[in-house]
């Protein structure tokens, strides 16, 4: 069992975080159960990356000393495994808005999807989506979405090493994506929807791997909590 001295000094934690949870709560939560075991007034905790609420999956979660890495753990590789729902888009590029247009779906076939996931390899031009967590002018993005007002959003260079389907049941392309800093997943799917001329958004999404760490061995906030305080 890790003391608070280990805590204190520095913890790498692999979180699977829950749909529905963003990851300040994530946080929060890990950072409530440790200061109660403990009887700590304070500890600083971060994570390395935010996931959107209605994405789950790996968060690294640093703890003391450890949040000096954070930096560095951001920038690793990541690997994302999810769904994209063809033949409609949404403000938010994924299930957070509703659906403002709709478009057909009947001249995709497998072969243009396999050809059009080529064009997404290696560095890319991305818009970031308005309704995110960027900062225009001391404001968040979805801040100024959410009050209606345009607000223009400059392209980056993103990477993306890997695109595989791995699935496909129309309107819903199952894909695997391995990726560098900064690449917003909505984005992809909303420019991959775009480019198939069939407009798509992110309707599933799961974080797997970030550099060497798999979710496969991370646990859940509240069974985190558990197996720190003891409950059964």
């Amino acid at each position: 069992m890790m003391t608070k001295e280990d805590f204190l000094e520095g913890q790498l934690l692999l979180i699977d975080k829950p749909m529905g949870w963003s990851s300040f709560q994530a946080v929060n939560k890990i950072k409530w159960a440790i200061r109660r075991k403990f009887d700590l007034k304070k500890i600083k905790i971060g994570h390395a990356g935010t996931l959107d609420p209605l994405a789950t999956g790996l968060l690294l979660i640093c703890t003391g000393k450890f949040t000096k890495k954070i930096n560095e753990l951001q920038g690793q590789v990541k690997e994302y495994t999810g769904t994209i729902t063809l033949g409609a888009t949404t403000p938010s590029y994924d299930l957070e808005t509703e659906i403002d247009k709709s478009y057909p779906i009947e001249h995709i076939t497998k072969g243009l999807i396999a050809e059009t996931t080529t064009l997404f390899l290696g560095e890319i031009e991305q818009q970031p989506p308005v309704f995110s967590a960027l900062k225009k002018e001391g404001k968040r993005l979805y801040e100024y979405a959410r009050e209606g007002k345009e607000v223009t959003v400059k392209s980056r260079k993103v990477t993306i090493h890997e695109f595989e389907i791995s699935g496909i049941s129309m309107p819903e392309v199952q894909f695997r994506v391995v990726c560098g800093k900064g690449t917003y997943i909505r984005s992809l799917a909303h420019d991959f929807g775009a480019a198939l001329g069939s407009g798509g958004h992110l309707s599933k999404l799961r974080r797997t791997k970030i550099g060497d760490y798999n979710v496969n061995n991370a646990l859940a906030p509240s069974v985190f909590a558990e197996n720190l305080l003891g409950k059964a």
